[in-house]
């Protein structure tokens, strides 16, 4: 039996050349949408396998609409089809239930494979954002996971760490710990590696958080 699909995209040439595609492929597209509300009420009828949606529609928006249409048929599949591919979309996507995440700039090969794996209950991303993504997914959703890496900072690291939490700067800490600045950027660096951050704004919140902006004594 053909795998059943609907596109969601208010674009309308690129939702016909995505539909145009995946009939090609053998898939059957049951319904298409252009907005958020379309999606939530064409799927009730249509109850396709897999959801092929992109992020910015007319309200409610992609994540919206994932969290909605799972929740109504937790066995469907939403693979999100989007221009942006910054961090915080995917993450986004990805705890309201997405199990894939392309790229417009995906080709039409990438995404007939990506709609056959999510229907058989794998996981797509488009290269690049898989590690980087997944490795932020699990420090977010699992405390002990954060512990972990944060137990792997050397002592300097911790440090420095401090430091950055109480707002200093690099100078100021280079001098206070009578170092060199690189040396410094060297352990910002690191900790940001080790702790799956991308920032020095994300270390330091996370910092505050963890009472490190705290006095020792």
């Amino acid at each position: 039996m053909a795998t059943k699909v609907m596109v969601v995209d208010d674009h309308p040439m690129w939702r016909n050349a995505v539909e145009r595609d995946l009939a090609e492929a053998g898939f059957e597209v049951v319904a298409v949408a252009a907005s958020g509300d379309e999606a939530i009420t064409r799927f009730a009828a249509a109850r396709p396998h897999v959801v092929v949606l992109d992020l910015q529609i007319p309200a409610p928006n992609g994540v919206e609409v994932t969290r909605t249409v799972l929740a109504q048929d937790p066995s469907a599949r939403v693979l999100i089809l989007s221009a942006s591919g910054e961090q915080a979309d995917v993450l986004e996507a990805l705890k309201a239930g997405a199990t894939g995440y392309l790229v417009k700039s995906a080709s039409s090969a990438d995404l007939i494979a990506a709609v056959g794996r999510v229907a058989a209950g794998g996981t797509v991303f488009t290269p690049g954002l898989a590690g980087l993504v997944l490795g932020e997914f699990r420090r977010l959703s699992d405390p002990k996971e954060e512990q972990s890496e944060a137990s792997q900072l050397t002592e300097r690291e911790t440090e420095v760490l401090r430091m950055v939490a109480k707002g200093w700067g690099s100078k100021q800490i280079a001098e206070r710990l009578v170092i060199s600045h690189r040396t410094v950027q060297n352990h910002v660096q690191n900790t940001l590696r080790k702790l799956q951050m991308h920032n020095r704004v994300e270390l330091t919140r996370w910092a505050i958080e963890q009472g490190l902006d705290d006095d020792e004594e």
